[in-house]
């Protein structure tokens, strides 16, 4: 009998995991994981360029590690999910699992956005300083440009915080103020708007270029400083609401350590449901009530 029973549960069991399964293949092809394995093939393989100039191929390999590695970061809450599904029992942990990869995936990208920024203002103050030594050692404004924007591009591998437009514009005597006010709309490169006003000021009024992106320089980095200064400040504010997210999880492993079976309350039963909508529902809006108070120190 008990046997007859086991088989049973097991049969049942089978269309659980199965639909577990299902789900977390979909939601990993919806994450573009097909794409991302023939594009790592591509790159180990040496089957063609993946940035502009052809990159070695240790560069290739770094690259697709760093893309593989996002990946693994925007579905670590479906592999999570996917944990506490077989843990549970439960199809709900997977489907809550699926359902933050884009919310992850979105963070992720507000983050790389902000990362790329800030160092497109710090190549704006290492460009001014690079353009003041050019014009200091006796170079004319289009060439110290063009050695400045260079000597900034040569570390990075890029264009640096100016478009080929300004480097074409100071190298054939373009208009190189309006290019960089065109340079200045990316986010980050608003010093580039300065640069282009005392571009204009030295090339109508005959004033010194020199003294101007030297000023320049010392107002931008001494705002890059400041807004450095605010996020050390309010690097204590996000650590406590990182905390006070997690609290949650250390009283289910706690819950689990004294055997009272949080999962099984949580996952299994109405009043575990509604605990579970109650709790997720009071977890978001303390997040986006943290959020609010940081982004209003920073203004």
């Amino acid at each position: 009998m008990s046997a007859g029973v086991g088989a049973v549960g097991a049969v049942g069991s089978v269309p659980v995991f199965a639909g577990m399964l299902c789900a977390g293949a979909a939601a990993w092809l919806l994450a573009g994981g097909d794409q991302v394995s023939r594009r790592a093939r591509l790159v180990l393989d040496g089957g063609g360029p993946v940035v502009p100039g052809g990159p070695v191929r240790w560069e290739r390999l770094v690259i697709a590690v760093r893309v593989r590695a996002a990946r693994w970061r925007e579905c670590a809450g479906l592999g999570a999910g996917l944990a506490v599904a077989l843990l549970g029992g439960s199809v709900i942990p997977l489907v809550l699992g699926a359902a933050s990869v884009p919310l992850v995936r979105r963070w992720l990208r507000i983050r790389e956005r902000e990362r790329a920024r800030v160092g497109r203002a710090a190549e704006v103050v290492a460009l001014c300083g690079a353009a003041v030594g050019e014009l200091r050692a006796g170079a004319q404004p289009g060439q110290a440009m063009t050695a400045a924007i260079r000597r900034t591009a040569s570390g990075a591998g890029r264009a640096g915080p100016a478009e080929p437009g300004v480097l074409a514009a100071a190298a054939f005597g373009g208009d190189v103020a309006a290019a960089l006010r065109e340079a200045a709309r990316e986010p980050g490169s608003e010093g580039l708007a300065g640069m282009a006003a005392c571009w204009r000021v030295s090339v109508d009024g005959g004033a010194g270029l020199a003294a101007g992106l030297e000023r320049l320089e010392g107002a931008l980095r001494a705002e890059r400083d400041r807004h450095e200064s605010l996020r050390a400040q309010l690097a204590g504010a996000r650590s406590t609401a990182v905390v006070l997210a997690l609290l949650p999880l250390v009283g289910l492993l706690m819950g689990t350590a004294l055997g009272a079976d949080p999962l099984r309350v949580l996952l299994h039963t109405p009043m575990g449901w509604g605990c579970l909508l109650a709790g997720g529902v009071l977890e978001a809006l303390g997040l986006l009530w943290c959020r609010r108070i940081v982004r209003m120190g920073e203004r």
